[in-house]
């Protein structure tokens, strides 16, 4: 979604795809008119590039951002405080970048949550139907949880599964509530 020369942009490998395959999603089309557009539009496009390529960016991390002029704002999610760091580093070393706000929040250490982590990437990614997206370097689902509340973000091929990823996170025992923030391709 495009307002006021902002632009907001998650992570994901299926992102990545869609945007190298000549698909677009409404928030990479920008009007040709607009002045500082190509600048800004190759600032998108690297940004992304960089923090898919992070080495220990993976599918328990959530990562967003905004691309405003020269202004480049982290967002999201994850669970090591250098993945956190690392990622302003990179993003702040593309050219045309003036400043990096580094607004990536560090979830709580809590041996409960990392157990529900896994219960709940084996409980989708174990799923037939939804084993397809394991197979991934970065798998497309991500899930973040924190104090017990998981939230599914990411892109999936079909309404069914969104919806499928969602019954089976919250039928993980332990799990107080989730949301699910997936996106349907089709």
């Amino acid at each position: 979604m495009r307002q006021s020369g902002v632009r907001l942009c998650t992570v994901s490998v299926a992102a990545l795809f869609a945007a190298t395959s000549g698909l677009s999603y409404p928030q990479d089309k920008v009007p040709a008119t607009q002045p500082g557009a190509g600048v800004e539009d190759r600032i998108t496009r690297e940004v992304r590039h960089e923090l898919v390529m992070l080495p220990y960016y993976g599918v328990f991390d959530n990562l967003a951002y905004r691309v405003d002029g020269r202004v480049v704002i982290l967002l999201g999610q994850v669970t090591r405080p250098t993945l956190k760091t690392d990622a302003g580093k990179v993003v702040f070393k593309i050219e045309g970048v003036d400043k990096v706000d580094n607004q990536i929040k560090v979830l709580p250490l809590s041996p409960l949550d990392d157990r529900t982590r896994v219960a709940v990437y084996r409980a989708i990614y174990g799923y037939p139907g939804l084993d397809r997206y394991a197979m991934q370097a970065v798998p497309p689902i991500h899930i973040i949880v924190e104090n017990g509340k998981v939230t599914l973000e990411g892109v999936v091929s079909t309404q069914a599964d969104k919806d499928t990823a969602g019954i089976r996170a919250n039928g993980v025992q332990g799990v107080f509530s989730v949301v699910n923030n997936l996106r349907a391709e089709k």
